[in-house]
């Protein structure tokens, strides 16, 4: 008699209604960090400097709490329900009517929008899970990195832990070899090229940021999806770049956020990954057959 799936309990419109409502909720959270993370003090200096660091800027997340960043009065719970609250406060602190940021509700609508996409085309399961706070995580650091050019340790250091965690996890992607190699070997290659770059240009490329960033994605997706996350991103990253210069807002030496493009890379193989690895390497085998042909009817043989 086959084991009772116990998970066949979950699979009703309350399960996509669920994930719908809790996505809302970690989107508001995902605000605070966006907004929080970046301004955190001075780096600290010394052997734990980046312990400290890293707990600065978890504890900035949850201390004070939630407050209007103009007249400093708490946002009352009934004020800070997801989206309905922007709505109906019209954009406006109610306290001293100091504008708020479309990006609040813009931000909790999309990452509620995505727990629904997930919850629906994964079902529920712990891999789900890890795919929901994985995208979350990436819609906070491609918005911080967008504004400030900066991805903070408090999530890519923790995140990386948590990918190669979660590949102990039934039902994950990669085996725990493969994410902790996929990590380093994500680290290492940003990293080199970061060196290399920085000793024939004189020019930053990729800050320790991307290293670490990079590391975080590889845990999760593994070596062979890091690969195509980083292909994809650096073809956006490559298209925005010539539209800025055809437009001219921007030049030769303009600073691309670089996170930006992985994490929105990285959202894609989460939702795609499959689909997006299958038409990869299709495109690979043809393209490598279209290149023997050439070299065959230049050269015979």
């Amino acid at each position: 008699m086959p084991a009772f799936d116990w998970t066949s309990l979950l699979r009703t419109p309350a399960f996509e209604a669920t994930a719908l409502l809790l996505g809302l909720v970690v989107g508001s959270f995902a605000n605070v960090c966006i907004h929080r993370l970046p301004r955190d003090t001075e780096p600290a200096t010394g052997p734990f400097a980046v312990v400290i660091d890293l707990w600065r800027q978890i504890l900035s997340v949850v201390h004070p709490p939630s407050h209007c960043p103009r007249c400093g009065q708490p946002i009352r719970a009934w004020d800070n329900v997801p989206v309905l609250s922007w709505l109906a406060l019209r954009g406006r602190c109610r306290s001293c009517r100091a504008p708020i940021a479309w990006r609040y509700p813009a931000v909790e609508a999309a990452n509620g929008a995505l727990w629904l996409v997930l919850a629906v085309t994964r079902g529920p399961g712990g891999q789900t899970l890890v795919a929901m706070l994985l995208v979350s995580a990436l819609l906070v650091l491609s918005l911080i990195d967008l504004e400030h050019q900066l991805l903070p340790d408090a999530i890519t250091l923790p995140g990386t832990a948590a990918g190669i965690a979660a590949s102990f996890l039934p039902g994950s992607p990669v085996v725990p070899l493969e994410s902790a190699l996929a990590a380093a070997g994500g680290w290492l290659a940003f990293a080199v090229v970061a060196f290399a770059w920085k000793k024939l240009r004189r020019i930053d490329a990729l800050g320790e940021g991307d290293w670490k960033m990079a590391a975080m994605l590889g845990s999760f997706l593994g070596w062979e999806r890091l690969l195509l996350n980083v292909l994809l991103a650096s073809a956006s990253g490559a298209l925005v770049g010539a539209v800025a210069l055809l437009t001219r807002r921007g030049g030769w030496r303009s600073k691309l956020p670089l996170g930006t493009f992985l994490g929105v890379a990285g959202i894609a193989m989460v939702l795609w990954g499959d689909t997006l690895l299958v038409r990869y390497r299709e495109l690979s085998v043809s393209l490598a057959d279209g290149l023997f042909a050439a070299y065959r009817g230049l050269f015979g043989g």
